[in-house]
């Protein structure tokens, strides 16, 4: 019989908990680390769409990158969107369970799927943690094996995450020889970046004024979304937990999608 705890004590050794950031909130969040489970469903984030999604696929474990619970919460009511989802998936007897931060730290991590994908070469990470001899840390930078121009690496970016179009920060001509690399909202990255001599950063979003930062400086950002640039690392994750426990029914939620559109 497998359990919650199980396949929490896989995910802690494949993304270990010293990995994520100390505001963060990963690990086992919700649930009874016995509890048999036959059905885990992989997801970004816990929505009203996929907690139904679950529920109605009868789950008994959810594996969501984005915590849930986030921040304290000081009371469960149906009133706010957070606490109603929780008492749902407690109602289903589901358990939820977030690596987040060490997920996109690992070795086999968001960020490092991603530099592997552009075909990055000599791949480190950004911040090294503290005192760690395997090469683990926060973000990943690398070079390429030839230069290219910006033009042609958002073409690869957006091949690689079937993505209509994305925003960019640069000219397309701009040569790119060094790239950093940090998913979701990361453009506190940017300073780290130049000091890695990093021509180009590629992070989900950040804000008006480090777009600016970056102009000022010469270094081009690759802005795909927050949802796209850590969505396919769910889809990934469910298929090494397929491999790994061959019993389980698991599956990428196929009902959440990106909130943000593009209209032409």
């Amino acid at each position: 019989m497998l359990t919650v705890q199980d396949i929490s004590s896989f995910l802690e050794n494949f993304a270990p908990v010293t990995l994520a950031e100390e505001w963060d909130n990963v690990g086992l969040l919700v649930g009874d680390p016995d509890q048999e489970v036959k059905r885990v469903m992989t997801c970004l984030t816990i929505t009203p769409g996929s907690a139904e999604e679950a529920i109605e696929r009868q789950a008994e474990m959810i594996i969501t990158h984005h915590p849930l619970p986030f921040r304290p919460l000081k009371r469960l009511t149906t009133a706010q969107t957070a606490s109603r989802l929780l008492l749902q998936l407690i109602e289903g007897k589901i358990a939820v369970h977030s690596p987040h931060t060490a997920f996109d730290s690992a070795a086999g991590g968001i960020n490092q799927q991603l530099a592997e994908a552009l075909e990055l070469e000599s791949i480190k990470p950004l911040i090294p943690q503290v005192d760690d001899k395997e090469g683990l840390g926060a973000g990943r930078c690398g070079k390429l094996a030839q230069p290219v121009s910006l033009q042609a690496m958002s073409q690869r970016l957006q091949v690689f995450l079937d993505l209509p179009g994305l925003h960019v920060v640069g000219s397309p001509d701009q040569v790119i020889t060094r790239v950093a690399v940090a998913c979701g909202s990361a453009g506190q990255f940017l300073d780290v970046a130049r000091k890695h001599q990093c021509d180009l950063l590629i992070t989900g979003e950040t804000n008006f004024h480090t777009c600016l930062e970056a102009e000022a400086n010469q270094v081009a950002l690759l802005l795909p979304g927050h949802y796209a640039s850590e969505r396919f690392a769910v889809e990934q994750l469910a298929k090494t937990l397929a491999t790994h426990f061959e019993d389980l029914e698991i599956w990428a939620s196929e009902t959440e999608s990106d909130p943000l559109a593009w209209w032409n």
